[in-house]
């Protein structure tokens, strides 16, 4: 296994504290995974890999680059999961159309944004990723794809026992939806390459932390040769 982004960041009292209280243990992909696919679009991307300082002249909430290095693992991972029946799931966020000073998803006014608002460009599901007919769309207004959503009844209709979760932003959505799986009983696999977040620390920093509380934190082959060697032996 190589070495995890979070490391660089880590003293040594760090590593032995979280090491001794047996914290960061790996629970697993059950038998019955989904693909949630968070909040990539156009508003968290940008229309074409750019430095984020150029990205967020257009599109507030933009990652920029690191949007672009991630796509290309979340599209592998999708079409795996395409291939074996996987349910796959989707969310987005939309700004309030009619009042632009609504709270969604963070603190401040951003979704009122023209390009961020129900409708708007920077709400689309970038192209590499659109869904195809049966894939599940869901809108929400805050940070986890489960607060004031459906997605728990589609999942317990599904018999979901875990949740591959990817998108954005690893330290905003993806986290509050990790979190709030966990919290539901899901067993929970974050592929690394395949979330992304606009800052480099605070990306790496919640990656560790859901690896030690929450969540799996694996390479995305990890979770694609899982998958398949799943069905192999179905």
């Amino acid at each position: 296994m190589g070495k995890k982004i979070w490391e660089q960041y880590l003293d040594e009292r760090d590593q032995k504290v979280y090491s001794s209280a047996g914290l960061g243990k790996v629970k697993g992909i059950g038998q019955n995974p989904a693909l949630v696919i968070i909040d990539v679009t156009y508003g968290f991307t940008g229309e074409e890999s750019e430095e984020i300082e150029q990205s967020i002249t257009k599109y507030p909430t933009s990652c920029g680059a690191e949007a672009w290095k991630a796509i290309p693992h979340i599209q592998n991972l999708l079409n795996v999961c395409r291939e074996i029946n996987i349910p796959i799931f989707y969310t987005i966020i939309e700004g309030h159309k009619h009042n632009s000073n609504e709270k969604t998803a963070i603190k401040g006014n951003v979704f009122g944004h023209p390009t961020l608002i129900e409708g708007g460009k920077g709400t689309v599901i970038v192209e590499q990723l659109k869904p195809i007919p049966g894939e599940i769309v869901i809108s929400k207004k805050k940070p986890s794809a489960f607060f004031g959503t459906p997605l728990i009844s589609y999942l317990v209709d599904h018999n979901i026992d875990t949740l591959i979760v990817t998108g954005t932003t690893t330290s905003g959505c993806v986290r509050a939806s990790v979190v709030d799986a966990f919290s539901y009983n899901f067993n929970v696999v974050v592929p690394e390459e395949c979330v992304f977040d606009r800052g480099i620390t605070t990306h790496a920093i919640n990656l560790f932390d859901m690896q030690q509380k929450y969540a799996d934190v694996l390479s995305t082959n990890e979770v694609i040769s899982f998958l398949k060697n799943k069905v192999q032996h179905a």
